[in-house]
């Protein structure tokens, strides 16, 4: 009986080794949605439109700020002008400055956008008298 059960199973084996080899895995296929395809200029639209509305508490800002940089992408100039608009219209200037400094990080490695977002920005941010880290002298620490 014992010789029995091994010769099976050794058959089992060699019938389930031959099977793995004989066999490749199917290539997985996702679904994805079929939806509109939102533009950059529609995208950029509905964010100062966020932005912009005269109600937005603080948590809106910061929720809505905290899902833009979850993106994979530096926000436009007009876009952050609005973001600090809001912050102004919140009188949150700690705010603003987070904003900036989150944009300053996530330009990353590519050290001319940031300057050139702050050069964009220069009109707004004198006029709702908003100081840049560097201003600050908070960049250094």
């Amino acid at each position: 009986m014992f010789p029995a059960v091994l010769r099976l199973s050794a058959t089992g084996f060699r019938t389930l080794a031959r099977s793995r080899s004989c066999h490749s895995a199917p290539l997985a296929s996702r679904c994805y949605s079929h939806g509109k395809v939102e533009t950059d200029e529609e995208f950029d639209a509905r964010w100062v439109t966020y932005f912009s509305k005269p109600d937005i508490d603080a948590w809106e800002l910061k929720k809505g700020m905290n899902t833009l940089f979850g993106y994979d992408l530096v926000p436009e100039a007009k876009i952050l002008d609005s973001a600090l608009r809001a912050c102004r219209r919140l009188n949150d200037m700690a705010s603003a400055i987070r904003i900036l400094e989150a944009v300053k990080d996530k330009a990353g490695p590519h050290k001319d956008i940031y300057p050139y977002l702050i050069q964009e920005l220069k009109p707004t941010l004198s006029e709702l008298g908003i100081s840049t880290p560097e201003e600050l002298g908070i960049d250094k620490l």
